[in-house]
């Protein structure tokens, strides 16, 4: 009698065993082979700034461009994973669930009036009127409705506004990132057009940058995110705008190849400025 009873308890303390361990598993299911986890993480600080320490600053407007290869990592995934997300998936999702503020544009690039999302992908999306011609016999003309909804990806480049400065005190040129904005490419009759969509600040968006992870072409297990990106600089850009008299874009005064070379001349007054104050 004792040994019956003691098989099944055995039987009875196996399955229930593995019914526990079953559902451990499904609501942990990972698909990686030693469990990469994506703990909450801060931002890292940045370097604390003093204005009596500020020699000499100059604000930057720069513009990634995603089509380029090392900028890649901004667009893809287009369809998010549970390990990373597009930087505007990213962006759009924070703004949607009220954790980043967008703000509108306007013609000072500042951070004045707030935009919801839903104000955001109302502009973008668009009805109109037309009137076709049957394909077919008896050829007559009838009206139709086209929707254009919105796309996220035709947001291909992001733009930036940053300060660069001297700081006497550390004796070295930084740079701090102010905010950015998202650039939509949209066709209009026949030919493509940028469109800038809205603002926002970058400082609010690093705790959400620092904890979205983006590929890490290199190494799979030293993982990157946003802010990683940005704050050690591991993309590629160009200057379309710096501090002036005037408030004029290079493409004002400067077009094609002429402006590349003028963006890049104030890339290298900048590094010249710092080389400069020291003498060897």
């Amino acid at each position: 009698m004792n040994k019956y009873f003691f098989v099944i308890s055995f039987v009875l303390v196996s399955l229930v065993g593995r019914g526990a361990y079953a559902q451990e598993v499904n609501e942990n299911k990972i698909d990686d082979f030693y469990g990469q986890d994506q703990p909450k993480v801060k931002p890292a600080p940045l370097p604390e700034i003093r204005k009596a320490d500020i020699m000499w600053s100059k604000r930057i407007w720069r513009e990634i461009d995603f089509k380029q290869k090392i900028n890649q990592k901004f667009f893809y995934p287009i369809h998010p994973r549970s390990d990373a997300k597009s930087f505007i998936t990213t962006i759009l999702d924070a703004v949607k669930e009220g954790e980043l503020t967008a703000y509108d544009i306007n013609n000072t690039d500042e951070l004045i009036a707030p935009l919801s999302y839903n104000e955001i992908i109302g502009r973008e999306e668009d009805t109109s009127y037309v009137t076709m011609r049957r394909t077919y016999p008896p050829y007559e003309e009838y009206d139709t409705v086209i929707i254009s909804e919105f796309d996220p990806t035709r947001i291909m480049r992001l733009r930036i506004k940053e300060d660069w400065y001297f700081d006497k005190k550390r004796s070295q040129m930084l740079v701090r990132i102010e905010a950015m904005c998202p650039v939509i490419i949209k066709e209009i009759e026949g030919e493509e057009v940028t469109k800038p969509l809205f603002w926002f600040s970058y400082d609010e968006a690093r705790p959400i940058l620092a904890n979205t992870y983006v590929f890490n072409p290199d190494n799979s297990a030293q993982r990157l995110s946003y802010d990683d990106v940005f704050i050690k600089r591991l993309f590629d850009s160009y200057i379309y705008k710096e501090q002036n008299t005037f408030d004029r874009r290079i493409s004002q005064y400067a077009l094609g190849v002429d402006a590349l070379l003028e963006g890049q001349r104030i890339e290298n007054s900048l590094i010249d400025f710092e080389q400069f104050l020291w003498a060897y």
